[in-house]
């Protein structure tokens, strides 16, 4: 399948790696409006069509496939283009840059009977995998809580505040590993550079089967960090994204309480017990995202990074940011509309 990758900022070289490497694609052309983004593309990738134009790509029955890593804003406008031409498409995070151009985005693609996928790249990351067979092999029991905090001195994105360019990341992993519907959402954030765009967000959810998740994101760090905690009523796990030898932590630690028939008092019983990690695989995410793709556009799986889930994304997205904007239903009692 040839494939036209849409942008060639951050993301777009990984993109062309990545699509170059698969056996079931070739990467036939590059798409970027910045004449100096094209001249570095043409250096770098000789051999491949570079243009400035979509319309070029769009019109061209021999392509297939199309990668889009173009600001968000772009997202609706070129993916639903490229539906409408007959081509599968992969979008980065977010998917769109509203609730309603995701499900107008939606029903193209159901329409064109063509691919449609969101490139939440960490679910294909050795450690959520991990931390994927570890529920659903009931190894942490009840998952209780997620605590996340994904911090950095930047990058200061022109198109997106904090929220919206790093919650996506953990938002979908949650949603692979919970399989469940936000009920409640509380949310605060600072912006310390300019007025109305944040550069530091906090943010709980609450689910329906009582787990909660809390996300501390900020611009504004002055160190690095990617760290998710995971609290289950067997066991918990400490997954530390930059930690190159150890990933994951799994604590035999936990709190137990007596039957309230055999007890005089509420002091728990506190379970200390050993700490193992496991091995994880070397292979790059964004390869097994490509892997994925080909095989969901073959039939031969069903897609876990579905329009469905990209929708639900943004949605919680969405009803966060009308939080930290003020919005008369901001708090608690916000509960996630049901697809």
């Amino acid at each position: 399948m040839r494939v036209a990758v849409v942008g060639y900022g951050y993301w777009g070289p990984n993109l062309v790696r990545n699509f170059s490497a698969h056996p079931d694609f070739e990467v036939a052309a590059i798409v970027d409006a910045n004449e100096s983004v094209r001249q570095r593309a043409s250096t770098e990738q000789r051999g491949i069509r570079v243009v400035a134009d979509f319309e070029e790509i769009a019109r061209d029955a021999s392509i297939e496939v199309v990668a889009i890593a173009t600001p968000v804003a772009t997202h609706f406008s070129l993916a639903s283009r490229a539906l409408l031409a007959g081509k599968h498409v992969i979008v980065e995070k977010p998917m769109c840059a509203s609730v309603a151009e995701c499900q107008e985005l939606t029903a193209i693609a159901h329409r064109a009977n063509r691919v449609l996928m969101v490139d939440h790249t960490f679910l294909f990351t050795g450690a959520v995998q991990m931390i994927k067979q570890l529920a659903q092999r009931r190894e942490l029991g009840d998952i209780c809580y997620f605590d996340s905090m994904r911090v950095n001195l930047g990058l200061f994105q022109q198109d997106v505040n904090c929220l919206w360019d790093l919650a996506p990341h953990d938002l979908s992993i949650i949603d692979y590993l919970l399989e469940d519907e936000v009920v409640g959402i509380d949310a605060s954030s600072y912006c310390h550079l300019n007025p109305g765009f944040p550069d530091m967000v906090y943010v709980t959810l609450h689910f329906a089967r009582n787990t909660v998740a809390h996300l501390n994101l900020s611009w504004m760090s002055p160190v690095k960090v990617r760290r998710i905690a995971v609290g289950g009523t067997k066991q918990m796990l400490v997954w530390d994204d930059l930690d190159q030898d150890q990933k994951i932590r799994v604590y035999n630690s936990g709190i137990e309480y007596l039957p309230a028939d055999q007890r005089n008092s509420m002091i728990p019983q506190y379970r200390i017990g050993d700490i193992y990690s496991p091995r994880l695989p070397k292979t790059e995410a964004l390869a097994g995202v490509v892997d994925h793709f080909s095989r969901v556009i073959r039939g031969d799986e069903n897609s876990i990074l579905s329009p469905e889930r990209g929708t639900k994304i943004v949605r919680i997205l969405e009803m966060t940011q009308k939080i930290l904007d003020g919005a008369p239903t901001a708090g608690r009692q916000v509960r996630e509309p049901r697809s």
